[in-house]
């Protein structure tokens, strides 16, 4: 199908555009920017007038709950949450029921996910066998199955011999390792930041260096190793300014920001709102203003949603026991405008963070909308503001911290492949 999108605010961040430009699409692909190309007719015109046309956003972190949790979510679900947030990529942790650690598993879930003709899922495999951080899997047949890179996802990995020997082999064969660092036993059963907060609401806590000595370990057997190494959801200044180090010295690392941390901290956990309950915990205000001094300076690669849609009746329960995580497919988009407002960001250098750089963490040519490149396009209203309403939301998962909040930027169209996917 040609489509022309006509009359829109292009951004494209890798190729430093940011300008009223026609799109034009053929075959799934970008045909030409600004003029029409030879013999171009169009089946179907997009008018985005007052509207951004940017590249698809490309997602890190989006548990999609299948196999196994679909009690929670299930692919369809979040698939729709994905595209109406204007999401077009994604990685999918392996904690799913079972673990994606067989061939088989991933290739069902890469069949389905295809079949349902939206965003594009990139699988993330075990690490582990099951994640029980025992014995590893089989990477190389789990990449043939369609994997990307190899995580534990929130499961600990306490052997540190079992940790080298995954690098060792992971380096061999220039597979990435994808890793949240959390000390298990100084983070067990902690449900709150070590600060005045948990202090006063009596909740169990998890201290910074719960997360810098687990950060330090996978550091030093990264260097050792020379593996690619991404560092999941870092939460803290500290662990930021470990990053930023160890990308000074020459360490393969990468590493990534969720979106909550990035505009929530400690205090909003109120009288124990257990939408407030993540993973990892939300941190002081100080932490929170590192955060985004990494993301602006580039010692965080990319930001992401962290999705991790729950089920209600274990998200109602008392701070510490309720489940924790939230939806956030739908509000990756406004929460990036919301933090190039408040910062004084260009808008093509935050949209950066959550298209092309993820596109990089991910080994991927996308993220961008050169001539020849996969249309994968998120046209966006910029100025519309909308009130977050569980009720509204496409996910199956309802719970999220921003209830209530006033957000500004409405997706309008989501293409994949050069094809409408969704139109809100």
């Amino acid at each position: 199908m040609n489509i022309h999108i006509k009359n829109g605010r292009l951004i494209d961040p890798k190729n430093n555009i940011d300008a009223q430009q026609d799109v034009y699409i053929s075959a799934g692909k970008v045909a030409a920017i600004g003029s029409a190309p030879a013999g171009f007719v169009a089946d179907k015109v997009i008018d985005a007038s007052g509207l951004i046309v940017a590249p698809g956003l490309i997602d890190l972190a989006a548990r999609l709950r299948e196999p196994g949790y679909e009690y929670m979510a299930t692919l369809e679900s979040e698939m729709a949450a994905a595209v109406a947030g204007g999401v077009t990529s994604l990685a999918c942790p392996p904690d799913t029921d079972p673990a994606l650690d067989e061939p088989g598993l991933v290739e069902m879930l890469k069949h389905k996910a295809r079949n349902l003709n939206q965003a594009k899922v990139y699988p993330v495999g075990a690490l582990t066998a099951g994640l029980h951080g025992q014995e590893l899997t089989e990477m190389a047949e789990l990449v043939d199955a369609g994997c990307i890179a190899f995580s534990q996802a929130d499961a600990p990995l306490t052997d540190t011999r079992v940790l080298l020997r995954a690098m060792q082999y992971a380096a061999t064969f220039d597979f990435p390792v994808w890793l949240r660092p959390q000390d298990s036993f100084l983070a067990k059963s902690g449900v709150a930041h070590d600060g005045e907060v948990a202090t006063r609401c009596g909740l169990p806590a998890i201290p910074v260096s719960a997360e810098t000595i687990a950060l330090a370990t996978m550091l030093a057997l990264a260097r050792d190793t020379g593996v690619r190494l991404h560092i999941c959801r870092i939460s803290s200044a500290a662990g930021v300014e470990m990053i930023r180090t160890a990308k000074r010295e020459g360490i393969k690392v990468t590493c990534d920001v969720s979106m909550n941390h990035t505009h929530l901290s400690e205090n909003d956990i109120g009288f124990f709102d257990p939408n407030c309950h993540l993973v990892p915990p939300l941190r002081s205000l100080h932490d929170r203003a590192a955060l985004r001094a990494g993301l602006l300076d580039g010692t965080i690669d990319a930001i992401c949603s962290n999705h991790a849609p729950v089920d209600e009746d274990a998200k109602q329960l008392p701070f510490a026991e309720a489940e924790p995580g939230a939806t956030g497919l739908e509000l990756l988009l406004p929460l990036v405008l919301k933090w190039a407002e408040q910062d004084k960001i260009a808008l093509p250098d935050a949209l950066a963070r959550a298209t092309l750089h993820p596109a990089r963490v991910l080994g991927l040519d996308a993220g961008h909308l050169s001539t020849g490149a996969t249309a994968d396009i998120c046209v966006f209203d910029p100025a519309v503001w909308w009130k977050v309403e569980p009720a509204a939301l496409k996910s199956q998962g309802k719970n999220t911290p921003f209830t209530g909040y006033e957000m500004q930027g409405r997706v309008r169209y989501t293409l994949v492949d050069g094809q409408v996917v969704y139109q809100g």
